[in-house]
């Protein structure tokens, strides 16, 4: 069966495209872009959707997910993340290694890609853990879990903080065609906190984690991908002080990336007193001039991608208090319409939020991000005017641990297309 997305207006931004266009689809592929296709004269079954006054764009991907599964199911598995990711307009996702077991044996990685196989059709790429057990002591075997589907390394959740290893980490994973991602955090300082360090964190009687602690292994892990001569990937980028120092050293011609979630560009700290537990994430929240500092990182390049983070965790886990609650909010359902706030409030443009969600393909390595003829035909179509009100109740996802429940919202994903397949329509 061919499908036929109509007169939508296209944006494409790694060609720097915006333009109205049809799009035929046939057999999981894009076969034809024009300014008008006769609908009558496909040859064939055919499909529809009229995306008259709604924008079509590369399908996202979100580099940076926690679906849980194996060994955390009642908080979230492959399967309904899967869904949760299409009901927000990902095409495709790359998961995190802080499974049970965890991803660092070709058993766990091939399970999870052939569970996502079995899926609503999203394409799931495991990101696997650069150490054995994610402890830190031992590297995992890079090259033959990168043959089972592995397109990257990370001990996210705990920085590899033995820089000799680390070292030789980056420059294995850099051997395999692969990059290292970088979970930034001195375990040191940020030891029993729970919310940033600040007037907030003092004012709540809160034990505080310091941006210094983020920064300055940012700067550390920089500095060794400048001396190796190898590409970085510096994840959830939360303060102006990591900002400072990624354009300090991709200024001098080093090969890092670094990507932030769309919490830190639209909250603060200060948010911690209403949300709660719902406001706990790893990095924290930081203060205003941490979230103008990644805006302005966004706009002069510092900043790559979106990434959301997404980190479920079972509501009866996020009742404790702040001190005993565990660290994380999800982001698959909510990361487009928090942005979309951010387009409404002027700052950024819509082609440059389109960019954020699809950057991702290129930093990782892995096929997507543009529509032109052959390419897999991943599309999120979306409205940048329907207004609605975010509801957890109704997410895709198993967890309902996010700030934004209750949030007036405008702009919203419509369809989400996956290899010729219409995965979701409509699920706010």
């Amino acid at each position: 069966m061919k499908l036929l997305v109509k007169n939508g207006t296209l944006i494409n931004p790694l060609k720097n495209e915006k333009k109205k266009t049809s799009i035929l689809i046939e057999n999981g592929k894009i076969i034809e872009i024009a300014d008008f296709i006769d609908e009558y004269s496909a040859n064939g079954q055919l499909g529809i959707i009229d995306a008259q006054g709604l924008y079509v764009a590369p399908g996202f991907i979100d580099i940076h997910v926690h679906f849980r599964d194996p060994g955390f199911e009642w908080k979230e598995d492959i399967f309904t993340g899967l869904e949760a990711a299409a009901a927000g307009g990902y095409t495709s996702v790359c998961t995190m290694p802080n499974t049970n077991p965890v991803a660092d044996n070709v058993e766990t990685v091939k399970y999870m890609v052939e569970k996502g196989a079995r899926g609503n059709g999203v394409k799931l790429y495991p990101v696997c853990s650069a150490t054995a057990g994610l402890k830190g002591e031992e590297l995992v075997s890079f090259e033959e879990l990168k043959s089972n589907g592995a397109v990257a390394f990370s001990d996210d959740g705990k920085p590899v903080y033995n820089t000799e290893l680390l070292k030789k980490a980056m420059e294995t994973a850099a051997l395999s065609g692969m990059k290292y991602i970088s979970h930034s955090e001195d375990p040191f300082l940020a030891e029993g906190g729970c919310m940033n360090d600040g007037k907030q964190s003092k004012d709540m009687g809160l034990k505080g984690i310091p941006v210094v602690g983020e920064a300055s292994q940012v700067a550390r892990d920089c500095m060794l991908a400048e001396y190796l001569g190898l590409p970085i990937h510096i994840a959830h980028v939360s303060c102006a002080m990591s900002v400072d120092i990624i354009k300090y050293f991709k200024e001098r011609g080093v090969e890092v990336t670094a990507e932030t979630a769309p919490h830190y560009l639209v909250l603060t700290d200060g948010y911690v007193k209403n949300f709660g537990t719902n406001a706990k994430m790893n990095p924290p929240l930081r203060e205003e001039k941490d979230r103008l500092a990644l805006i302005e990182g966004i706009k002069n390049g510092v900043i790559d991608c979106l990434a959301t983070d997404h980190a479920p965790h079972h509501t009866d886990e996020k009742k404790g208090d702040m001190n005993s609650a565990p660290f994380g909010i999800i982001g698959l359902e909510t990361a487009f319409p928090v942005m979309m706030k951010l387009y409404h409030e002027g700052v950024f443009s819509l082609d440059k939020i389109v960019e954020l969600f699809v950057k991702g393909y290129s930093i990782m390595g892995v096929e997507g991000g543009v529509v032109e003829v052959g390419m897999p035909a991943d599309l999120t179509i979306f409205d940048i005017e329907k207004e609605w009100v975010i509801d957890s109740e109704k997410f895709r996802s198993k967890a309902r641990n996010t700030p934004f429940h209750g949030l007036n919202v405008k702009g919203a994903v419509i369809h989400t297309v996956c290899r010729g397949k219409v995965i979701n329509s409509g699920s706010y």
